[in-house]
Order: C-alpha cells, then structure tokens, then sequence
C-alpha cells in the first residue's frame, strides 16, 4: 500500500508561512520606524515621501535627549520601582493564588469574588483618595508612593489561581501535608517549582505596566531627580515647537530595557501562556 504523506509545500503550509512574516513585519516595524526618526531631523522627517531608511543623526538626538531630561536617572527610578513592584507581585499574588486554590476558609469564595470585582474599577476613581493617603504618609517625591500601592493586584490573584487549580493536583499537596509541611512550606517548596511559567508571564506584564505607567508617576512624582522614564520623555515636548527626532530617538532607548527583559523571559513567558494546551 502506498505511503501517503504530507507534501512539503502545501497551500496551508505556505499560508501560514506568509501569515507569519506579515505578522512579525507589523510587529517589527513600529520599532524600526521609531528608530529610523530617532535617527533624522525634524527637517528629514516632514519631508514627502517620508525617510524610510535610518539617518545620521541618531548621535545628535541622543545627545540632546540627555541634554534635555535627567534620562538615567529616570532609567534608574523606573527599574527600581518596576523591579521591586514585579518581586512584591509575584510574591503576594502566588501566595494568595495558593490559598484560594488549595486552602479551604470560611467565605472564600466571597472574598475572591470581591477581589475579581475590583478589576471592574477604573483605576481613575481611586486617583485622588490614593494621593490624600499618599500624602498623609508623606510619600509625595519617594518612590514609595508607586511601589506600596502597587505591591499586589487582582489580576495578579485570579492569574495564579487559575494556574495553580489547575496544574497542581490535590494529591500532591495532600501528600506534602502527610509529610509534615506547614502551609507556607507547601506554597514554597511545593507549588513554586511547578508555577515558574506563571510566575515569569505575570512578571513580564507587570514590569511591562509599571515601566510604562504614566498617570500615576506624573501625580505623585513632582520633583525632576525622581522622574520616571515616561513622566521625563513627556517633558521633551516642547510648547510651541516639537524635535521628534529627539522625542523618538529617547523613546526607543526606554524601550530597549523591555525588549531585553522579554527576550530573557520569553520561552518561560510561552510556556505559561500554552500550558494546558497541549496534553502531556
């Protein structure tokens, strides 16, 4: 009987072929266009048809950028408290994820509810109780006044317990309950290892919101030396006149640090988002 297989070049192959291209193009391109006009004058850019290929001037741009802002100092402010908000989230999200996975309290059910009805609520309603407190605690110009309000979210919550109900059995923290652990002993030496995947998703899509917060920063932070990256490149647009050379040029080199972290996390970042997808 004559083996039949899969022809090599199929209409679907190709298909999906060229579906990936396109889609990789139109992800690629923003960051290449953002380059090409961080690297012309203003004069290059507002010409017709406009420069598609990098210019000579992305040395002048970078230089004035740093004329302009305090750019490594907001660099700084905005890895320090990306970094810190990112550990107190995977910390307190996973460990509250473990409790309402496994744990069995009294109005569980309620208080998840509660905390999955929170993400309902614009993030502006609570702008100006949160600076009264923020204020009251004379956090205003401290990076304090980003880090503690942001230390855990109800996304962070649902996401890990969703992960943990469903990739670790019952039986296994049965057995490590046999064994003699404690319920932080379960959480720590137990579900940890499994969630890693979740673990390195969740920290990516917090460190990516924190280091592109803008709103927050802008109300709390009033003092140049404490800036943010996004509240510094907002202040490179001028009143009466805009260089966007220079403005795109600071706003692909606050972008690099986040291409870096995703390019360190992505396969961990792949394998928790297809978890489950595929039967082992």
């Amino acid at each position: 009987m004559k083996e039949v297989g899969v022809k090599p070049y199929s209409l679907s192959r190709i298909l999906v072929y060229v579906g990936l291209v396109l889609f990789t193009f139109f992800s690629v391109f923003p960051f290449y266009w953002m380059f090409v006009i961080g690297s012309n004058t203003t004069a290059a850019i507002n010409k017709f048809p406009p420069a598609m290929l990098p210019g000579t001037n992305f040395i002048g741009n970078m230089n004035n950028v740093f004329s302009n802002i305090q750019f490594f100092q907001a660099l700084v402010n905005s890895f320090i408290a990306a970094s810190a908000i990112t550990l107190c989230v995977l910390f307190f999200c996973s460990l509250a994820g473990f409790a309402f996975a496994k744990l069995q309290f009294k109005g569980k059910n309620g208080l998840f509810f509660f905390i999955i009805a929170t993400m309902m609520v614009p993030v502006q309603l609570g702008l100006i109780p949160s600076y009264m407190i923020i204020a009251k605690l004379g956090w205003i110009n401290s990076l304090s006044a980003l880090i503690v309000p942001a230390m855990v979210n109800a996304f962070g919550v649902f996401w890990m317990r969703q992960y943990i109900s469903s990739t670790i059995p019952n039986e296994l923290v049965d057995a490590g309950r046999i064994d003699g652990c404690s319920n932080f002993r379960l959480y720590w030496a137990v579900v940890l290892p499994v969630v890693k995947p979740a673990l390195a998703t969740l920290g990516l899509i917090t460190f990516m919101n924190v280091w592109n917060d803008y709103l927050w920063p802008l109300v709390v932070l009033k003092d140049r030396s404490m800036h943010t990256i996004q509240v510094a490149l907002r202040t490179l647009n001028g009143a009466y006149s805009q260089d966007f050379g220079m403005i795109l040029n600071g706003t692909f080199l606050a972008t690099l640090p986040l291409l870096v972290v995703f390019l360190l996390f992505s396969k961990q970042v792949i394998a928790g988002l297809t978890e489950g997808s595929v039967k082992h």
